[in-house]
């Protein structure tokens, strides 16, 4: 457990969006080595219980979870308003949840654009409206945007995720220069193919349409990292628990690359 003299963020609430699992989890394990109170919601509460558990063992701290699918305006801003009522208005807020779809562009109707959009901008956006007067009211605050690569340059095949990241990165950029004469700081992340189970489901799509291996489609999918490897989520939790430190006060509006040298904006 971490002393009281290394945890920064001990005054602070910090919710987190898709929190059970993956690089939210990993983002909630290092708030929560900082010293913050957390947040975690998501849609399956003994995912959610099982890492909310290991928080307050590992660290001590308070943690509570709500469950809501972040596309459901309606359950997104319900579960926002509990978890504050229960442990404080949010300081900090990182718009993890996602989902990422692949299919040929012709292949990809209506439908399939709407979902990827609600998940992977409108929950960002309607999350942000939940808790940002909170924030405003406290002259304080952390929003930090999980976005990806595929939100700064294009792919294939990801034709509806890579516009929902692009957009969620100008919504990032956009509030940003709205919020810079306040103490509120807005930064999106953009990981390339990191260790998950989101990139795990993705070998198994791969071995099963192509007849490669497993290794052979890694070796694929990090072909065009210099450094040769997955991303690791607490690597991605390390950049969060910075941006809401006081060393990144004047960082705003960025999108900071985690890949490895895969792209140099």
């Amino acid at each position: 457990m971490s002393t009281p003299s290394a945890q920064p963020l001990s005054t602070k609430h910090a919710i987190v969006t898709g929190g059970g699992r993956g690089i939210g989890a990993a983002i909630a394990e290092t708030l929560a080595a900082e010293g913050a109170s957390l947040s975690l919601l998501g849609r399956h509460l003994d995912v959610l219980e099982t890492t909310a558990e290991g928080l307050r063992s590992r660290h001590g701290g308070r943690v509570a979870v709500a469950v809501a699918d972040v596309a459901d305006e309606k359950a997104l801003v319900q579960a926002l308003a509990g978890l504050q009522a229960e442990l404080g208005q949010a300081d900090i807020l990182v718009n993890n949840a996602g989902i990422a779809l692949s299919a040929p562009f012709l292949k990809s109707d209506a439908a399939f654009w709407r979902k990827m959009l609600d998940v992977d901008l409108m929950s960002a956006v309607h999350a942000t409206q939940a808790v940002l007067p909170g924030m405003q009211a406290a002259g304080w605050g952390r929003i930090v945007n999980i976005a990806s690569t595929a939100g700064l340059t294009g792919m294939p095949y990801i034709t509806a995720y890579s516009a929902a990241k692009h957009a969620l990165v100008g919504f990032t950029r956009s509030l940003a220069m709205e919020l810079a004469k306040t103490s509120i700081t807005v930064n999106a992340i953009c990981p390339g193919y990191t260790d998950t189970d989101i990139v795990a489901n993705t070998l198994d799509t791969i071995t099963a349409k192509t007849g490669r291996s497993r290794d052979e489609a890694l070796a694929n999918l990090v072909a065009h990292n210099p450094q040769g490897r997955l991303v690791q989520p607490s690597e991605i939790g390390g950049t969060v628990a910075w941006l809401c430190s006081e060393a990144a006060n004047s960082v705003t509006g960025q999108s900071i690359v985690l890949a490895g040298g895969e792209l140099m904006p």
